[in-house]
């Protein structure tokens, strides 16, 4: 079986569904019988897929398949080991404790982001990695803040083996997708 996916890389201050707003995606000309698989919230860049098959948008957003979301993070201060390792053990949200991520500073290079970041002369930034096998809603931003560290912007740059490779921020390709046929349980 198979399926169409849109990867779309998702600028800053767009939304991530098809409305009469002029801060959605119909400005982008996806088809509108497309719908998104894993959302992006308005303030968060880069790859947010979109699909016209229910069988391939339930395999990437339903937590039962645990697909990779990767993230390139830039934070507010420094990170330490300590709260590297809290990442790694889960971290405590209101809504209970996040199941086990991956995280890494990195020194990504990513276009600038229009508006720019706020920045602070007194206080460093820095960039990590973050890998989350769920998606709680603004997860990795909590995440962060729980930690003490304010998310100053947040890029999705992978779910699973789809990246925003080759994509300039708006722009967006679409694939065929072979479906794994669901196993009995």
């Amino acid at each position: 079986m198979t399926g169409n996916l849109i990867l779309f890389n998702k600028p800053y201050g767009v939304l991530s569904q098809f409305t009469g707003e002029a801060d959605n995606l119909s400005r982008f000309a996806i088809p509108s019988d497309y719908y998104v698989a894993g959302r992006l919230d308005k303030d968060s860049e880069g790859l947010l897929l979109l699909t016209n098959s229910g069988a391939l948008q339930a395999q990437i957003s339903h937590p039962r398949f645990k697909m990779r979301k990767h993230y390139w993070v830039q934070i507010e201060g420094e990170i330490s080991e300590s709260s590297l390792v809290q990442f790694r053990q889960g971290i405590a949200l209101k809504d209970g404790k996040t199941r086990p991520a991956q995280a890494k500073p990195i020194q990504p290079n990513v276009p600038e982001r229009i508006p720019p970041i706020r920045q602070r002369q007194s206080i460093p930034d820095q960039w990590l990695e973050i890998v989350i096998r769920e998606g709680k809603n603004r997860q990795v931003r909590r995440m962060t803040a729980a930690l003490g560290h304010p998310t100053l912007r947040l890029i999705r740059v992978r779910i699973g083996e789809w990246t925003i490779d080759g994509l300039t921020p708006g722009q967006w390709r679409s694939v065929q997708v072979n479906l794994p046929k669901e196993r009995n349980r």
